[in-house]
């Protein structure tokens, strides 16, 4: 079907690639250097890369060139599309809204580059509706409408089993303060204003993660919402923490367990487990 406006995100927004696909989602890949090879975070097996972090190995990560997103945005306007909605993670996290800024000024199609302040599957859901209405036939206006009203009223809760992954990467942003507790003490975060915070501290992992669905099953209420669990290298636990959500949350339109991309699970390290509120 022909689409007058087609989305453009980045691998942060953690969706699957049959999803993508369906949708024809365009995602430009953050990349991840181990050592001294640097490759699209789609082509770093997992194992290799959690090997590497628990063997202190240095691990960054790096923004999309802008040659990416010109080509991306090139082959869209080759295609016919009258505009692009690029919808992408933090620009307090990453400099990849500032990469896509640039190669957007270069291209012969009006592109609408969109910071949403968050990341993970609070970026994905807001792609993911997008894309469906712009697949409907929807115009530009409804499309980032629709973009912005899910990222705006999404809730992402995260949950690290350390903080040290955070401190490496210089993504720790206010919850700095709760680095040096105690070694029980386990940090709920959540991003606000662009940056990841401090929401709770919980003495022990399970009563950490119990508080975490306490936090998600208050938040989502009674209204209808999208509910993702999101881990790095903890599937077992993740899929634990979704049963209990399908459990206590009662007006659910779409579950999601899906594992982290490779680029934020190099800032949240091993064992981190996430979940997603997102409104409809």
């Amino acid at each position: 079907m022909y689409r007058r406006v087609a989305i453009v995100t980045d691998s942060t927004a953690c969706l699957p690639a049959q999803l993508t696909d369906q949708l024809g989602i365009e995602v430009v890949q953050i990349q991840v250097r181990i050592g001294d090879h640097t490759d699209d975070e789609s082509r770093i097996p997992v194992p290799e890369l959690v090997s590497a972090m628990r063997a202190n190995v240095p691990v960054a990560t790096i923004p999309p060139d802008p040659g990416a997103f010109f080509w991306t945005y090139n082959e869209l306007a080759a295609q016919g599309v009258r505009s692009i909605v690029s919808i992408h993670v933090s620009s307090r996290q990453s400099a990849t809204v500032e990469a896509a800024r640039t190669a957007a000024a270069q291209v012969r199609v009006p592109v609408h580059v969109i910071d949403t302040q968050t990341c993970g599957m609070s970026i994905g859901y807001a792609v993911q509706a997008a894309a469906k209405v712009a697949e409907a036939g929807g115009n530009l206006e409804r499309v980032l409408a629709t973009a912005q009203r899910r990222f705006d009223r999404s809730t992402e809760l995260i949950y690290v089993d350390t903080l040290e992954y955070l401190r490496r990467g210089g993504r720790i942003g206010a919850a700095a303060a709760l680095v040096g507790g105690v070694l029980s003490m386990k940090p709920l975060l959540t991003m606000a204003d662009g940056q990841i915070t401090p929401l709770d501290k919980v003495i022990g992992a399970d009563r950490a993660l119990n508080r975490m669905l306490d936090i998600a099953i208050k938040r989502a209420g009674n209204d209808p919402v999208d509910v993702a669990v999101e881990h790095f290298d903890a599937e077992e636990k993740a899929t634990r923490l979704l049963r209990k959500l399908r459990k206590g949350v009662p007006n659910v339109r779409q579950f999601m367990l899906t594992q982290v991309s490779s680029a934020i699970g190099a800032h949240v390290g091993p064992g981190a487990l996430g979940i997603t509120v997102s409104p409809v």
